[in-house]
């Protein structure tokens, strides 16, 4: 329970209903929206002040953080692959290729900020547009942070798109760089060996706690990038 609550109070947040300085509604009234305990509305209001989504006052209540790290730290978004191919007018479809729960493997430098809980579910797809792939994605989800992945067949939605619509997200680190499809790479994409591609790596966080790391593989000139930069933006 107290994680819906929690998503559900990120989410409002995030999509700026609850602007900063926002008072947060009262305990009373959380417990008798969720029909849930005190003791469950204040984990989830601790969380999100340790967050930093939050601040709570002695006495007023619970505000809305004014320096959100959402609003004041991200430059480049995390695009919805799906709806990004779907404007462009292109049909969308993803492929699973493979699925597995797995112990975190500390020894990769990529999954040493994942698995809270020991645990990562690790996902191999292909991403393709009219048919055709364009992008190789490896992802793993940090199931101590969002155990409701394990439910996901993740047959119809892409992970990716599943996560952004329901594990509203604080913080995230890109690397992008350039790189050369190797045979296996060249073969699930169709295209020549040592094919041109554009790699992101990702990793997500909310709050303290990662969600995700994912490494994404497009053919080159399939796919663009847009960041968009403003004056105090950090």
């Amino acid at each position: 329970m107290h994680q819906r609550i929690r998503q559900d109070l990120e989410q409002r947040i995030h999509s700026g209903d609850w602007p900063p300085g926002h008072r947060v509604p009262p305990e009373h009234e959380l417990m008798a929206q969720y029909g849930c305990s005190r003791m469950t509305v204040n984990k989830v209001l601790g969380l999100l002040a340790d967050a930093g989504m939050i601040e709570r006052r002695r006495r007023t209540g619970s505000f809305v953080a004014r320096q959100h790290p959402h609003l004041e730290q991200v430059a480049l978004s995390i695009p919805d692959i799906e709806v990004e191919m779907t404007t462009r007018g292109h049909a969308y479809r993803f492929s699973l290729l493979s699925r597995q729960l797995r112990n975190v493997r500390q020894r990769v430098p990529q999954e040493r900020a994942l698995g809270s809980t020991g645990k990562v579910l690790e996902l191999q797809s292909v991403h393709l547009a009219d048919g055709r792939p364009f992008a190789l994605e490896h992802r793993v989800i940090d199931i101590g942070t969002v155990p409701d992945a394990l439910d996901q067949p993740f047959t119809e939605v892409a992970p990716g798109s599943w996560l952004l619509r329901n594990v509203p997200w604080t913080r995230a680190e890109h690397r992008i760089s350039a790189a050369s499809a190797d045979a296996a790479q060249a073969e699930q994409l169709q295209a020549d060996d040592g094919a041109a591609c554009l790699v992101i790596d990702r990793h997500t966080w909310r709050g303290d706690l990662p969600v995700t790391y994912v490494r994404q593989m497009f053919l080159g000139g399939s796919y663009d990038l847009v960041a968009r930069f403003a004056p105090g933006l950090r």
